[in-house]
């Protein structure tokens, strides 16, 4: 069955393990993990798909998509949800001679060729659910038009130090890449792939076919699919993009994340006219007792303050009580911190309760940045009164 044909179908790339997030994915898709305070790292390509005019989604998911499932719902808080495309949750499903997971990134898309043609596209953009960014997706088509390409990647300049952490685009002058390099050891260029494709379905189409018959492939657009598309003679264009862009696969990298909201002119800016849409429940404004200090914070509605917060991150629903500290960390969705407890450094999931006069990550001397280690408390704990939870400490 075929609906009227779409100009592009976005394919959200949702399944993996995120077990560099530690305990906070231990029982949740990294795409839901809470980030930002009101908000989940899912958001922002969510919303980055509604404000580029794409109104058609497929979210691929896998490792534990409970609660990724019920977030998204129907789609309705990006205006998703719609009788004609819309958003569409793909998990791998069992077929009539076999059922197996997602075996890699071009593989998830293989196993959904079926969707996309109901749609007949004539273009298909592959994007990750673990990435915080504001992109205009529809400047990035366009210029995939205009160039001729059969694929065109998102690339950003990194520095040559980090060139070798990055698949790497080596281009000419006219923007085509002639080579593609996969965390090269002696990179060439500094232009590192953000994991965003956009390719001309037909030709997608037919390469991944390709590779699903190919034995030896790994299934990966980056390890596989993209070196043979340059091996075949395809064309294929870089798009430069030098806003902020941040992947939050790691514990430090979520952290800095977030602390990039703070300030006077924060690095990453919630506002503006591009707005990120979230499911948030509807919360009472929050609340700043009169015994309360706070300086250089996000506080989301619902908190309540009686203690002291410093550059952090305080999501919706937390209570922070009298004499506690909470400094340089972030707080996801309703998490308590009791009397005269101290919390520095440090993630805490929601939910978590941590009693009076604990120290959670507070006995760090830094000498720089790079000394610092994140504390990390996953979701639904209790944290004993007094208890000593040392900087760097996983619970």
């Amino acid at each position: 069955m075929k609906f009227q044909k779409k100009r592009c179908v976005a394919m959200l790339l949702a399944g993996g393990q995120g077990s560099r997030l530690l305990c906070l994915t231990e029982n949740t898709a990294k795409p839901a993990v809470p980030f930002g305070g009101k908000y989940r790292i899912i958001d922002f390509p969510l919303s980055n798909c509604v404000n580029s005019g794409i109104d058609t989604v497929g979210i691929l998911t896998q490792y534990q998509p409970l609660e990724l499932n019920e977030y998204v719902g129907n789609g309705a808080p990006w205006g998703l949800n719609r009788n004609h495309g819309g958003v569409q949750i793909l998990p791998p499903y069992q077929r009539s001679k076999r059922s197996e997971w997602y075996k890699g990134t071009a593989n998830a898309i293989y196993q959904n060729i079926q969707f996309i043609d109901r749609y007949d596209p004539d273009d298909v953009i592959i994007l990750s659910g673990d990435h915080i960014y504001k992109m205009d997706y529809a400047k990035m088509i366009d210029f995939h038009k205009d160039s001729g390409a059969d694929c065109t990647i998102a690339v950003r300049n990194v520095p040559l130090e980090e060139a070798s952490r990055f698949g790497i685009m080596n281009t000419n002058e006219d923007g085509s890449i002639y080579e593609f390099e996969e965390k090269p050891k002696k990179p060439k260029s500094t232009n590192a792939s953000m994991g965003i494709y956009v390719f001309r379905w037909p030709v997608l189409r037919k390469f991944l076919i390709e590779d699903e018959e190919d034995p030896k492939s790994d299934n990966d657009f980056g390890k596989n699919v993209i070196p043979a598309m340059l091996n075949a003679g395809l064309k294929l264009f870089a798009y430069n993009f030098d806003s902020y862009w941040k992947d939050v696969g790691t514990i430090k990298s979520l952290w800095e994340a977030n602390m990039d909201l703070l300030g006077e002119n924060p690095e990453f800016d919630l506002g503006g006219k591009d707005k990120i849409y979230s499911r948030s429940p509807a919360m009472p404004a929050a609340r700043l007792a009169a015994s309360s200090v706070t300086a250089n914070c996000l506080i989301c509605e619902g908190s309540e303050i009686d203690g002291t917060v410093r550059d952090s991150v305080i999501s919706y629903g937390c209570i922070i009580a009298e004499g506690a500290e909470v400094e340089n960390s972030v707080l996801m969705p309703d998490v308590v911190v009791g009397p005269g407890a101290v919390v520095k450094n440090a993630i805490v999931g929601e939910g978590t309760v941590i009693g009076e006069g604990a120290q959670i990550g507070a006995a760090q001397v830094l000498k720089d940045e790079s000394d610092r280690k994140i504390t990390v408390i996953g979701k639904d704990h209790e944290i004993e009164a007094g208890a000593l939870v040392k900087p760097g400490e996983v619970i």
